[in-house]
């Protein structure tokens, strides 16, 4: 085998090998794609997993729930016709005992008018509301008067502090006035201070006046 053939050999060899190369390269990298993809594939299968899980978690909560609020709806309807039957006993026996306390007080008030009528206690009991009443419209009558002196004895009162209210005013008026004047009184005081103050000072000045004043010397 000539060299040139040799060399034509080994680079169709090297072609080859690179062409070879890249199909591994390529393969690695489809497999490496395909890896993640099934990866990730696998998470989501994992999260839907714990999604269903949860799901199913509360569905079985609720069920379980709805299955108590079934039990004590069925609880309360049964306590319902219950409170309802005993509801309609208690009315009948309520109303069976109005109507024999009605027919009672009748037989008895029936039975109490016979016998004062029988006995002629009719007129006693007549006298003796008269004397009640008279005795309680006596009482009612001292209490009105009572009433009216009390009434008299704080209207009486009542002019007493009136007056006494005014006398109060007039010597706050009073006390004002005084205190007016005491405050010019005062003013004038002041004034008259001050008036004595400066001729105090003249004084002085003139006494002095001799022995600083050179025409005097």
């Amino acid at each position: 085998m000539s060299l040139d053939a040799l060399f034509q050999q080994i680079l169709l060899t090297e072609q080859q090998a690179e062409e070879k190369r890249r199909l591994m390269h390529g393969v690695k990298l489809e497999i490496n794609r395909n890896y993640e993809q099934v990866m990730a594939i696998k998470e989501e299968l994992r999260e839907a997993k714990i999604q269903l899980e949860t799901k199913v978690q509360h569905l079985s909560e609720k069920l379980f729930y709805l299955e108590l609020l079934k039990k004590r709806e069925d609880s309360i309807g049964k306590q319902k016709v219950d409170l309802v039957n005993q509801k309609s006993i208690l009315l009948n026996i309520l109303t069976d005992t109005k109507r024999k306390m009605t027919e009672e007080e009748r037989n008895f008030i029936t039975e109490i008018t016979e016998f004062n009528n029988e006995y002629g206690l009719t007129s006693n009991r007549d006298i003796l509301i008269k004397k009640k009443v008279k005795t309680e419209m006596n009482d009612l009558e001292n209490e009105e008067n009572i009433l009216k002196d009390e009434m008299e004895s704080v209207e009486h009162k009542n002019v007493q502090l009136n007056a006494l209210q005014l006398q109060k005013n007039e010597l706050k008026q009073d006390l004002f006035t005084l205190q007016s004047k005491l405050k010019d009184v005062e003013e004038q005081v002041r004034e008259a201070e001050g008036i004595t103050r400066c001729l105090e000072a003249e004084r002085i000045k003139v006494g002095e006046k001799p022995q600083t004043d050179t025409e005097c010397l």
